[in-house]
């Protein structure tokens, strides 16, 4: 899926931190030059500092005179008072954030990615409301005629940053390590992701009038790989295979309408895609890794999506969308045919023949107080001819708390293209070298979508590919979570992974929050591929792998802000 996609939810993204480079420094520093009021608020009445420093843990009237004045001293105090704890201090006059009646809030931030169990495509109804994001940057310039002003309106600044490094029994750089994916290549550290939110979340407790919202996200690293959609900015991989790159993998508008059932949300733009468990925005995530089933089906979309609470606890979605991961402008736009083929064989093809008018499908339903969901989806439904990232995609996901230490995600899928070009087939490979295909590298010289593996008599065929993935997790402290992650990939033709064979893989992985803010995933994995070679090879260069498994050792640490 998708950044992301699925999209963290609203209330599980109370981290909005990140780390304090010398560029942010500056910039805040200037921000306190510049925007802050001629006073301060003062100290709330009540708080007493007869006993020393205040503790706005033990006393939220001492908030204010904890933090000071100066937006910097106020950016740096704030990440000093959350460390070591689970939370941000507790506001008694907060307004509630979650509407009554509805399943209980299943898990916390930290340990947890997320608080509600994940859902995409829309910001969670009935428990997520304006202002709540935990930031540092937010809370350093609260007190500036800035920070007034985006606090009035009820629009959050914030991110992370994101980098990390593995140790792998594989040795060919860059790419031995594929198909693994987000630390692709081996033995060598990595900024996997900059990311700067501006949002505003519509009020989905509240049943009196209607809201909006909306979030313009930007991304800097090596995972813009995941998030390219082929179009908008696609030059930077299909061009030039950067290793760092810039995305902006969600661009939306939303609108809140709670006179409908229990709530009806509708969001317009680009999202991460609706189905999984994981993301690709670094905090959404358990495990610093992906499973293979994440790293190879659909990551964002583009289009119109309405999810509807039927009931408190069942929600449908449904939308439309122009395809998996192609920009809506490449609609109807043609490329000169330069090698007619039996399988093109006009004089002109369309650019991207995924893009399409393509429906999006979901439910999910709530049970046992919030502590079981499922959610059915459908994502990206078309003809399903073979396009950039035109995956067919039909999932399930499954989600369990057993008590307050240990729950269960778990998610199955199938997914397929159609026409799919055949490598194996000498006219096939032909059109795809000489120019005969949308994807031959005169178009796009790197990272092209791959062809099939068939019998050699046919032209194309349907590549498909099917998986299960779990994510078993002991909570053993507010601030520590483990996670034990078996998955079963089959890639039955080969064009997801580039080697048609099924793969076991397993991984476990330990998140240490030193707070709110700051996050370290150390993790191993194992992945084994159960047919033949399928690592350790450099697809670019026309290596083969040589390697039947891989053994890693990795870790990363996000720092919001």
């Amino acid at each position: 899926m998708s950044i992301v996609g699925i999209e963290r939810q609203r209330r599980a993204i109370r981290s909005g931190l990140s780390a304090a480079g010398i560029g942010l420094c500056v910039s805040l520093a200037a921000t306190s030059a510049l925007a802050q009021t001629p006073d301060a608020k003062p100290a709330q009445p009540g708080c007493d500092t007869s006993a020393g420093v205040p503790d706005p843990y033990k006393n939220y009237a001492c908030y204010e005179q904890y933090l000071g004045k100066d937006v910097f001293g106020r950016f740096l105090k704030y990440y000093s008072l959350e460390m070591g704890q689970a939370s941000a201090p507790s506001d008694p006059n907060a307004p509630s954030t979650h509407r009554d009646g509805w399943p209980a809030t299943p898990q916390s931030t930290p340990p947890m990615p997320f608080t509600e169990w994940p859902y995409g495509a829309a910001t969670s109804l009935g428990v997520s409301t304006p202002n709540a994001v935990d930031s540092p940057l937010m809370v350093s310039i609260a007190d500036t005629s800035l920070g007034q002003a985006l606090q009035d309106d009820h629009v959050q600044v914030y991110g992370w940053v994101n980098g990390g490094f593995n140790v792998s029994s594989n040795s060919r750089q860059p790419g031995g390590n594929a198909p693994m994916a987000y630390f692709y290549t081996p033995n060598t550290a990595e900024l996997d992701q900059v990311v700067l939110y501006a949002e505003r979340v519509p009020d989905t407790v509240q049943t009196d009038h209607i809201d909006w919202g909306f979030r313009v996200s930007a991304l800097y690293g090596e995972n813009y790989r995941y998030t390219t959609a082929y179009g908008i900015d696609s030059y930077q991989l299909l061009k030039h295979n950067l290793v760092n790159g810039y995305d902006f993998p969600m661009m939306y508008a939303e609108v809140y309408i709670p006179q409908v059932a229990e709530g009806l949300l509708i969001r317009v733009g680009r999202y991460i895609s609706i189905p999984d468990i994981e993301a690709q925005l670094a905090p959404n995530n358990y495990m610093y890794s992906h499973s293979m089933m994440y790293s190879f089906d659909n990551y964002t979309n583009e289009g119109v999506v309405a999810s509807l609470a039927i009931r408190k606890n069942l929600i449908l979605q449904l939308g439309i969308v122009d395809g998996t991961e192609t920009a809506i402008w490449n609609s109807g736009e043609k490329l000169k045919n330069l090698d007619p083929n039996p399988l093109f064989p006009n004089a002109t093809f369309a650019k991207d023949p995924g893009n399409q008018p393509s429906l999006v499908a979901c439910l999910r339903y709530t049970w046992n107080n919030g502590d079981d969901t499922i959610y059915p989806c459908a994502d990206g439904i078309n003809s399903g001819t073979w396009g950039y990232n035109n995956l067919q995609w039909y999932g399930f996901t499954y989600y369990h708390k057993f008590n307050d230490q240990w729950h269960l995600s778990f998610e199955t899928y199938d997914l397929f293209q159609k026409n799919v070009a055949n490598e194996n087939n000498p006219i096939a490979a032909a059109a795809v070298a000489n120019g005969g295909t949308p994807f031959s590298p005169q178009y796009i010289p790197f990272n092209a979508p791959d062809e099939a593996q068939c019998a050699p008599q046919r032209l194309t065929c349907t590549a498909m590919a099917t998986g299960a993935v779990a994510y078993l997790n002991y909570k053993f402290s507010p601030l520590d979570n483990i996670s034990f992650r078996p998955e079963f990939y089959d890639d039955m033709q080969g064009q997801r992974t580039g080697v048609a064979t099924s793969y076991a893989n397993f991984g476990i992985g330990w998140q240490h929050w030193l707070s709110p803010q700051i996050e370290f995933r150390p993790e191993v994995d194992f992945d084994y591929s159960l047919d033949r070679d399928a690592f350790n090879g450099d697809s670019l260069k026309g290596i083969a792998p040589d390697k039947r498994y891989t053994l890693v050792g990795a870790m990363d640490v996000i720092v919001h802000f």
